[in-house]
């Protein structure tokens, strides 16, 4: 018998702890949560670093393109069995049947010049020849060194272009990740105050379909008693099919928004989210002027302006450089030497030259050129043109936002106001409703403005702070704590 109470006993041990840790784990999470877990796992959030990160691999491609780049390129071996026709001593030509192994290796090194767009270069190389008939022939061919230029005389210099471009656009970038982390921001509050909202009306609603059962309880001993209407009653229960019936919808929407927000910090969808809210915030007024130097100071739109302009300029460069006359300058000096032993290909080495110049002069190409260049000057207006208008909208569009969010906090403070009215009238509606005071429809009516009220408080608080990261967004400026905004980059490259 004890050994079964205590098998009973242990049986009760075991199956509590199983169903303590079988339970979903309630996680308490706040505004400030919300953003944090977001800029560190969300899927917004880890795109925008994949973005960074592209744009900083392309500006470390352009300065390694100023860089010394040495090579190597090898052929070991080229094996040629074929019949070709050659050239006799007598000059006649015949057929012959050719079988040689060639051997090729060149090491060199090359550099592009920015301010000029040509390229210097040295380089090294060795070539081994292995002719079969009816002995093998052997010899080698060395170039112990060759130094050289390439330059295009007239021609467009992406170089000095790049230059001023890349760097902008890497800075550009780099304010562009602190704006998709503001993104990232905005859109957790967004999916924050979505499940605020939605536990909030289902509080409200588990709470009227609470006192609509009372309240229909209450009336049908009132109607026993004849001291209310048959349509005061039926009134009352139709209340309640209605409560509940909104009960039901705000479970399955708290459902949703639960589920979107979970997907978003990529949390587990068997946890339990309880949202708190946020505390009052504080009183801030933000100067438009102040807001709008900011904004042109530290946004990427800024420098996308610059970097705009910048590229419309080049391609009318590129095309009034490729429609006239060009040339190109390629210049050698180097030592060789051929020997039949490879000991002996570097004694004695000879100097070589080469030199060439090539020109290209367009004599007739039926307006094409000119035609070229008259499209990169329509599209360098057309760039101009945008670019005057977007700054103004620019502007425009940080002034709206900044009135907008001072009128907000007044809008929050109205809201929070009328929350507590509503909330105090719905009880002394109520009150007098039991005494007989009113009828059902004012009961009514203050309910839905008592409803209404606290989801506007919600719904005013969401805008406030969507606000506030969309003012921090166009400015990159913390207003809080008086501060820029700034992020680490170094972890990310």
């Amino acid at each position: 018998m004890k050994k079964i109470h205590l098998l009973a006993l242990i049986y009760l041990l075991c199956a509590e702890t199983f169903a303590v840790h079988a339970q979903p784990r309630v996680m308490k999470i706040t505004l400030q949560d919300a953003i944090d877990l977001a800029r560190q796992q969300s899927p917004d959030a880890l795109l925008a670093r994949h973005r960074f990160r592209n744009s900083y691999w392309q500006f470390r491609t352009y300065e390694a393109g100023f860089l010394p780049m040495l090579s190597l390129d090898a052929t070991l071996p080229e094996l040629n069995r074929s019949i070709d026709r050659i050239t006799q001593p007598d000059g006649s030509e015949a057929f012959r049947d050719r079988r040689y192994l060639s051997s090729i290796m060149n090491l060199s090194l090359s550099k592009n010049i920015g301010f000029t767009g040509g390229q210097v270069f040295m380089n090294t190389n060795l070539q081994r020849i292995d002719i079969f008939a009816d002995s093998t022939i052997t010899s080698y061919l060395s170039t112990p060194l060759n130094i050289g230029f390439r330059q295009p005389l007239f021609a467009h210099n992406p170089f000095r272009w790049s230059r001023r471009i890349e760097p902008l656009r890497y800075n550009e970038a780099q304010r562009r990740y602190v704006e998709d982390m503001e993104q990232v921001a905005i859109t957790a509050i967004n999916y924050f105050f979505d499940l605020l909202l939605a536990q909030i009306r289902n509080q409200i609603q588990h709470l009227n379909s609470a006192n609509n059962d009372t309240l229909y309880r209450i009336n049908q001993g009132r109607f026993n008693m004849g001291t209310i209407a048959e349509n005061e009653l039926l009134q009352s229960e139709l209340n309640l099919l209605s409560s509940n019936a909104q009960l039901e919808s705000s479970l399955l929407e708290l459902e949703s928004k639960q589920f979107d927000l979970k997907s978003f910090l990529r949390l587990k969808q068997e946890d339990l989210i309880k949202l708190v809210p946020p505390s009052p915030t504080l009183q801030l007024r933000v100067d438009p002027n102040t807001a709008i130097t900011h904004a042109l100071s530290f946004r990427s739109d800024a420098l996308s302006f610059e970097r705009r302009l910048i590229e419309a300029e080049s391609s009318v460069g590129k095309a009034r450089s490729d429609g006239r006359f060009n040339a190109n300058l390629y210049a050698v000096y180097g030592l060789t030497q051929s020997a039949a032993e490879l000991k002996n290909a570097y004694l004695n080495p000879q100097d070589q030259q080469r030199l060439i110049v090539g020109v290209q002069v367009p004599i007739l190409d039926w307006g094409l050129g000119r035609g070229k260049i008259k499209m990169a000057e329509s599209s360098q207006e057309l760039v101009k043109t945008s670019v005057e208008q977007e700054q103004i909208d620019f502007d425009r569009q940080v002034f709206l936002k900044v009135m907008q969010f001072n009128i907000q906090q007044n809008q929050l403070t109205i809201a929070a106001r009328s929350d507590t009215v509503a909330q105090k009238r719905y009880q002394v509606t109520k009150q007098r409703y039991l005494i007989g005071k009113i009828g059902i429809v004012e009961l009514n009516m203050a309910q839905t403005e008592k409803d209404n009220a606290v989801q506007g408080y919600i719904s005013s608080l969401h805008n406030y702070w969507r606000n506030y990261y969309e003012m921090r967004k166009l400015t990159h400026f913390d207003y809080i704590r008086n501060e820029q905004i700034s992020i680490s980059l170094d972890e990310l490259k």
